[in-house]
């Protein structure tokens, strides 16, 4: 492939250390904050919300203390609750159903397409008269076919809550994720394409009262000081991380192209490994944030094994899918099959395609997969 392979290369998955490693440039951005006293909420909080929502294109950010409260919050601005059931991805994250059981209500799992994205056809099978919301996954960064999720929702009555945790900086139909349905939720996890130091999420939408109400629901159900107006928790985010982010949004687009730049090389290399390597295919016009790099191969976890003892971090996310998963039985009422989420399963595994990765490492992961179908008698 044009290179010599450096002899104990390591291909980490794990970016964190590169990321901070100039620990002063945030202590000189926290410094001006620490002087203030600005602690809670405050105008370095606001002034990051303002920014967030300019770069996706909403009309109000309320930002949170992770992307679990993100989706808790949503969901409970939408009234959902106890009777209710929300159709949302068997292959996500818990939070994505966590957060529909934290406030009540059953989460309802479709199954997903080719693109590990929540399958249309699959949400029309799982419909019922409790349905109140859909929440798509845009899972790994990529989307799903939001127009049609979006339509189906309108002509059933249904809310759309996006679980965008993984798609900031992303596009679908010159739109950023998060900003199709009532409601967007993101997370700034550590792993996350805009990450701060611990974690951090936010709401966005374009309605004025949701927007009013959560503001007000994060932060104890205060209107001021000495009133509340509702019960209200604390789920807000840490002015400390709030400059974290905003400094990190300014990096965004070039850490998204440099993500896409490195996924393009893993997809034209590993492409030509067919049928023993099967990657996903992208949709026209979208731009994926590649939170994830995940393909399908054979003899999966044996491959994973040869990875790792090649010094490449390769991940599962996730082996068992959320609908059989022990905390889900008593919500799987209907019993469904979920066949391609459970296909998918068995041979997914994720890559490392961090922005921090040389051209030589990717090509030394390209290297330990393709020698590995080589090694166990497949053609390649």
């Amino acid at each position: 492939m044009g290179q010599l392979e450096v002899v104990g290369m390591k291909v980490p998955y794990n970016y964190l250390p590169e990321q901070f490693a100039d620990p002063e440039t945030f202590f000189s951005l926290w410094e001006p904050l620490i002087r203030s006293g600005e602690f809670t909420l405050g105008p370095y909080v606001e002034a990051f919300e303002q920014k967030f929502a300019d770069f996706v294109g909403s009309r109000h950010c309320i930002s949170t203390n992770n992307g679990t409260d993100a989706l808790i919050l949503g969901l409970k601005a939408l009234g959902i609750g106890a009777g209710d059931e929300v159709i949302t991805a068997t292959n996500s994250f818990y939070a994505s159903a966590g957060a529909i059981a934290a406030v009540g209500a059953d989460p309802v799992f479709a199954d997903v397409d080719d693109r590990y994205q929540i399958d249309l056809a699959s949400i029309e099978q799982v419909m019922s008269d409790r349905v109140r919301a859909i929440m798509p996954v845009h899972w790994a960064g990529a989307s799903p076919e939001m127009a049609g999720i979006v339509a189906f929702a309108d002509t059933h009555d249904l809310a759309v809550i996006e679980d965008a945790c993984m798609g900031i900086g992303g596009s679908v139909d010159g739109r950023h994720p998060g900003t199709f349905g009532a409601i967007g939720a993101f997370s700034m996890h550590p792993l996350k394409t805009v990450n701060v130091m611990g974690d951090g999420g936010m709401v966005v939408t374009d309605d004025d009262d949701l927007a009013g109400w959560m503001r007000k629901y994060r932060n104890h159900g205060m209107t001021d000081r000495d009133h509340i107006e509702m019960w209200g928790v604390n789920m807000r985010l840490q002015p400390l991380q709030a400059v974290v982010a905003s400094r990190l949004l300014d990096d965004l687009p070039d850490v998204v192209t440099q993500r896409n730049c490195n996924a393009s090389l893993l997809d034209s290399e590993l492409g030509l490994l067919a049928p023993h390597v099967v990657v996903p295919p992208r949709l026209d016009g979208a731009i994926e944030t590649f939170s994830l790099y995940i393909i399908r191969v054979e003899m999966r976890d044996e491959l994973m094994a040869a990875l790792h003892r090649g010094g490449v971090e390769a991940k599962i996310h996730y082996p068992i899918p959320l609908h059989l998963q022990a905390a889900a039985q008593p919500y799987n009422r209907r019993q469904v099959s979920l066949p391609r989420a459970e296909l998918q399963s068995k041979s997914i595994i994720t890559l490392p395609v961090h922005q921090y990765l040389s051209v030589a490492q990717l090509q030394h992961a390209i290297k330990h997969v393709t020698e590995f179908f080589a090694h166990s008698g497949k053609v390649v």
